[in-house]
């Protein structure tokens, strides 16, 4: 993927599978911890649906929308972490072996975009240093 792309542009704009049908829309982008590159983007599957990780590397940007080179189903179909969270590096494993991908060469965990701090107390965990950027319904 084009790797002089803002995060944030992401945000918002329709994912499409390998086969041109739409999955949904891009509700977050984690960044990679040690090059801060866009590593995967959360896409919302639908209304009532949850957010489906998509890896960026092999995506394309074309005409404002990201293209998937998976099945629909199989993005469906990825583990379920939740977002406006770290992923841990566990997790992360288990992303790049559901798409099929070389783990190997990553070894790393993305942070999230944000653009609102992390949380607050005494129980809070440090703020990563990307946060969550959410798109134009959130």
């Amino acid at each position: 993927m084009q790797t002089d792309i803002d995060p944030r542009g992401l945000i918002g704009r329709k994912a499409f599978d390998r086969n041109g049908t739409k999955i949904g829309t891009v509700d977050e982008v984690y960044l990679d911890d040690a090059t801060g590159e866009p590593e995967w983007a959360a896409v919302r599957t639908g209304l009532f649906s949850r957010d489906a990780f998509v890896p960026l590397e092999p995506s394309d940007l074309v005409a404002d929308t990201l293209r998937v080179p998976y099945d629909r189903a199989l993005i469906k179909d990825a583990p379920d972490f939740g977002v406006g969270r770290h992923l841990s590096p566990e997790q992360e494993l288990q992303l790049y072996h559901h798409y099929g991908l070389d783990a190997s060469a990553p070894g790393r965990a993305p942070a999230p975009v944000a653009d609102s701090p992390a949380p607050a107390g005494p129980d809070a965990s440090p703020a990563p240093d990307f946060g969550r950027i959410s798109g134009p319904d959130g």
